[in-house]
């Protein structure tokens, strides 16, 4: 690998999933401080990633584009990185399957792990409002990152009077029998058909609901892994020396945000492109 690095904290497996980019609410900054602090082995990048439901033209911070680089560069380091595809990405299951160097595109991925099963996929495939209303999951979307908007305008008020950060749509999601009972049925209809399938672990994105919890029932028992998102919870699930992990993202662990961005140069999005298509190794100039 060109940038191995001994600062690099290694991990075996990493699965993000509901980065959104291309909307208000992701922390990509964030995001970016994380991936630039680990050495991953094999990367899956569990649905959601782009948010092409929403995706504008005239908003597409260089930060964002950013963190396209970082999975460019692991492809161009030989590092395994699997995008398997969720709602707000669907477009790109038309190209499934889809096989480039180190880069695949899937719908789903069984994957083994020190002699146990893993079964990766989004989870919207049980989510009965995409498949019958999903103008109004797309609806829904967008007040979703309103209100993140909205949360993060009042948190920087907070921070300013001293006060602790909140988070609406937690609020909102904890207190609303319908979202409780909606996360409930979820986890469990995706513990069972792993229990039936005969997987040892099921890893799901979607909910954004970070979560690691053993089920068993009459027939057998497995694993529930959620990787949550990089909108709400800035949580990522790291597989290493065999054992399951979520990481959580405490900007007390990294330089501020201000700083982070002052170290970066400051690049136009033709000349971000341009990296991306050196690194594949394409004689292409915009």
């Amino acid at each position: 690998m060109s940038k191995a690095c001994s600062k690099l904290r290694e991990v075996d497996l990493l699965v993000l999933s509901d980065i959104h980019l291309g909307t208000y609410g992701c922390h990509a900054v964030e995001l970016a401080q994380y991936l630039s602090s680990i050495q991953p082995k094999k990367v899956i990048l569990n649905g959601d990633i782009i948010d092409i439901w929403q995706f504008k033209k005239r908003y597409w911070p260089h930060s964002h584009m950013g963190i396209i680089k970082q999975f460019i560069q692991w492809i161009s380091d030989d590092i395994e990185v699997h995008y398997i595809t969720g709602n707000h990405d669907e477009m790109l299951r038309k190209f499934v399957p889809f096989e480039m160097n180190s880069f695949r595109i899937e719908n789903k991925l069984v994957v083994e792990l020190n002699g146990k099963k893993a079964w990766f996929f989004h989870g919207d495939v049980f989510d009965v409002t995409m498949q019958h209303s999903k103008w109004l999951t797309k609806l829904g979307a967008v007040g979703y990152d309103m209100l993140i908007l909205l949360n993060r305008g009042m948190n920087k008020l907070s921070e300013a009077l001293g006060k602790e950060k909140l988070s609406l749509s937690k609020k909102i999601k904890d207190s609303v029998k319908g979202a409780v009972k909606y996360i409930n049925n979820f986890e469990q209809t995706v513990k069972e058909i792993a229990i039936e399938n005969k997987y040892d672990y099921v890893i799901c994105g979607h909910i954004h609901q970070p979560c690691i919890k053993r089920y068993m029932n009459q027939t057998g028992n497995v694993m529930y892994l959620n990787s949550g998102d990089w909108v709400e919870n800035l949580t990522a699930l790291e597989f290493h020396d065999n054992k399951w992990s979520i990481y959580q993202y405490n900007d007390k662990d990294f330089k501020s945000s201000e700083q982070f961005l002052s170290t970066t140069k400051e690049k136009s999005t033709k000349e971000l492109f341009s990296e991306l298509l050196n690194d594949f190794k394409i004689g292409t100039t915009l």
